[in-house]
């Protein structure tokens, strides 16, 4: 199993960052690696999400979310070909004058022997580039 984590401070409002954070069906416009979302179902307290991913090889999952806005996002694994677990969330903190303490966390065993490569992409090797993503999108939509 491998897990990361990362703390960062956004010069971004927690609404509009939480507003990308949910807004699933625009992931592949701006998270390297995602090819594809689909958004099985959505409501303010959560959605069922399938993600198509292209990242050394290519593979789909669907996960679970639970919204609690603007504070955070959770999620858990529901099925997928490569994952045998994969949880985490996102909390935010609301620090004033727009800015936002963001807490990306994340948890993932993987099916059978998979190449060492895959796991540290999927963990701490591209957390800090996607977290930029997020922020540089948050910053697009502020303005």
């Amino acid at each position: 199993m491998a897990e990361a984590s990362r703390t960062e401070i956004f010069d971004v409002d927690i609404e509009t960052l939480y507003a990308v954070i949910t807004d699933y069906a625009s992931y592949p416009q701006f998270v390297d690696g995602v090819s594809g979302t689909q958004v099985l179902e959505q409501t303010e307290s959560g959605a069922r999400v399938e993600y198509s991913l292209n990242l050394i090889k290519k593979f789909k999952y669907i996960l679970k979310l639970t919204h609690s806005a603007p504070s955070s996002v959770s999620w858990v694994f529901e099925s997928g070909d490569l994952f045998k677990q994969n949880n985490g969330s996102w909390k935010l903190v609301d620090l004033g004058d727009g800015r936002t303490e963001v807490t990306y966390g994340l948890e993932i065993d993987i099916k059978g022997l998979a190449p060492k490569a895959i796991v540290n992409s999927l963990t701490s090797k591209n957390l800090p580039a996607m977290m930029e993503s997020y922020h540089a999108r948050a910053k697009e939509k502020r303005s």
